[in-house]
């Protein structure tokens, strides 16, 4: 029986900003996140990805938490 998750890692859905299609799932961790935002670094999203239904490189943001 598999047991729940622990950690900071969450689920998250990168979403085409030029037309809006949910192309990748990936894993970011919170606490990188909450502290790169401190130390005024740059962030992790958005990114440059490949878009399958524009057919070139465009840039996705993180979109929804998955379960």
């Amino acid at each position: 029986m598999a047991s729940k998750k622990k950690g900071p890692r969450q689920l998250i859905g990168l979403q085409c900003s030029v037309c809006k299609a949910f192309n990748y799932v990936t894993t970011y961790n919170r606490n990188n996140e909450i502290a790169k935002k401190q130390a005024g670094e740059k962030e992790t999203f958005p990114l440059q990805k490949y878009c399958k239904k524009c057919q070139k490189h465009t840039t996705h943001k993180a979109m929804k938490k998955l379960k």
